[in-house]
């Protein structure tokens, strides 16, 4: 049986830090690739402090996918530091530095070592599509509910 690792979607990377690493899957069915800094020493970020974090790294996405740049849940849950945009999109024609906009909404200062994982990169495809406007909203059997109004 053909599974969707036995064809996999070439991604490459531009090193532009003598330490930047590849991104890498950690375990065999991870989503997303560990993304590392390259600071040049250490980083403090205080409660509500933020930071672009460096990681030498371009990346060169073929046409129809993005990279979605994903906090690191461990770093989240332990100690209160994420990603200040949540989910960071790299389109395919973008040719800069990946860069993680951080924040520590914990209580305590954290300091980002050099060389640390700081988030994780998935590639997903994209899907654009046209738009225009319309007159009538179309009728559901939901219409308008939101915010909770199908119940817990």
């Amino acid at each position: 049986m053909q599974t969707l690792t036995d064809k996999k979607l070439k991604v490459q990377f531009v090193k532009i830090h003598k330490d930047a690493k590849l991104p890498h899957y950690a375990t065999e069915g991870a989503a997303g690739m560990d993304l590392t800094n390259v600071l040049n020493e250490p980083l403090m970020l205080k409660p509500l402090d933020r930071a672009k974090v460096p990681t030498g790294l371009i990346m060169i996405l073929p046409e129809g996918y993005e990279g979605q740049v994903r906090p690191r849940s461990g770093l989240a849950a332990k100690h209160g530091i994420t990603l200040t945009n949540c989910v960071g999109t790299v389109d395919s024609d973008y040719r800069g530095e990946i860069c993680c906009l951080m924040i520590n909404l914990g209580n305590e200062p954290y300091t980002i070592q050099p060389g640390e994982r700081i988030a994780q990169l998935v590639i997903a495809p994209v899907v654009q599509v046209s738009t225009e406007f319309i007159s009538e909203v179309p009728e559901t059997k939901r219409g308008a509910g939101g915010f909770g109004s199908t119940g817990k």
